[in-house]
């Protein structure tokens, strides 16, 4: 029994951190009640028109089951490591290939894409590359946009006029 005693202290301890945090909270707590306010949901202070959605993605919950695996992994590496020497190069066999193992299953879910978030970004060129040549010309023009090329058979009611832009 006496064995047991610092295990019984432990719970004891917490019990009684829980109770008096608790406690503490409901003592040091402002004693108003909450308003209409303070109870609603919180989004840069603009009201949400809809409601959100229900259902957390898939994603999430592959995160979080790659977060449990390596989470237990590293539970097995503990007493592994304590017992190390007296294993000797069978367990560090054996680790290696439990290690693999955890890794290529990682891999396995970043090469079907557990780990990105949302539509891929794609860049969109705006512009043309800049050379010295459209810049001189762009300044020469006058204007500090971008210059636009026009089609030969444009004709002068077709292109634009404006300042900066000749007519």
């Amino acid at each position: 029994m006496d064995d047991y005693l610092p295990i019984l202290v432990l719970l004891i301890l917490g019990f009684l951190f829980a109770a008096l945090s608790f406690v503490a909270s409901s003592l040091l707590a402002p004693g108003k009640r909450p308003t209409s306010a303070k109870t609603a949901p919180y989004e840069c202070g603009i009201v949400p028109g809809i409601e959100p959605a229900t259902r957390f993605p898939v994603r999430f919950y592959l995160v979080a089951m790659i977060f449990i695996i390596f989470d237990i992994e590293i539970v097995f590496l503990y007493p592994w490591a304590v017992i190390f020497r007296q294993l000797r190069s069978f367990g560090l066999v054996e680790v290696l290939v439990f290690a693999g193992v955890v890794f290529v299953s990682f891999l396995f879910l970043v090469s079907n894409g557990a780990l990105s978030w949302g539509p891929s970004k794609r860049l969109v060129g705006a512009l043309p590359p800049r050379t010295s040549a459209s810049t001189i010309a762009r300044f020469a023009a006058g204007s500090g946009g971008p210059v636009t090329e026009t089609p030969a058979a444009a004709t002068p009611a077709t292109v634009p006029t404006g300042p900066g832009r000749a007519a």
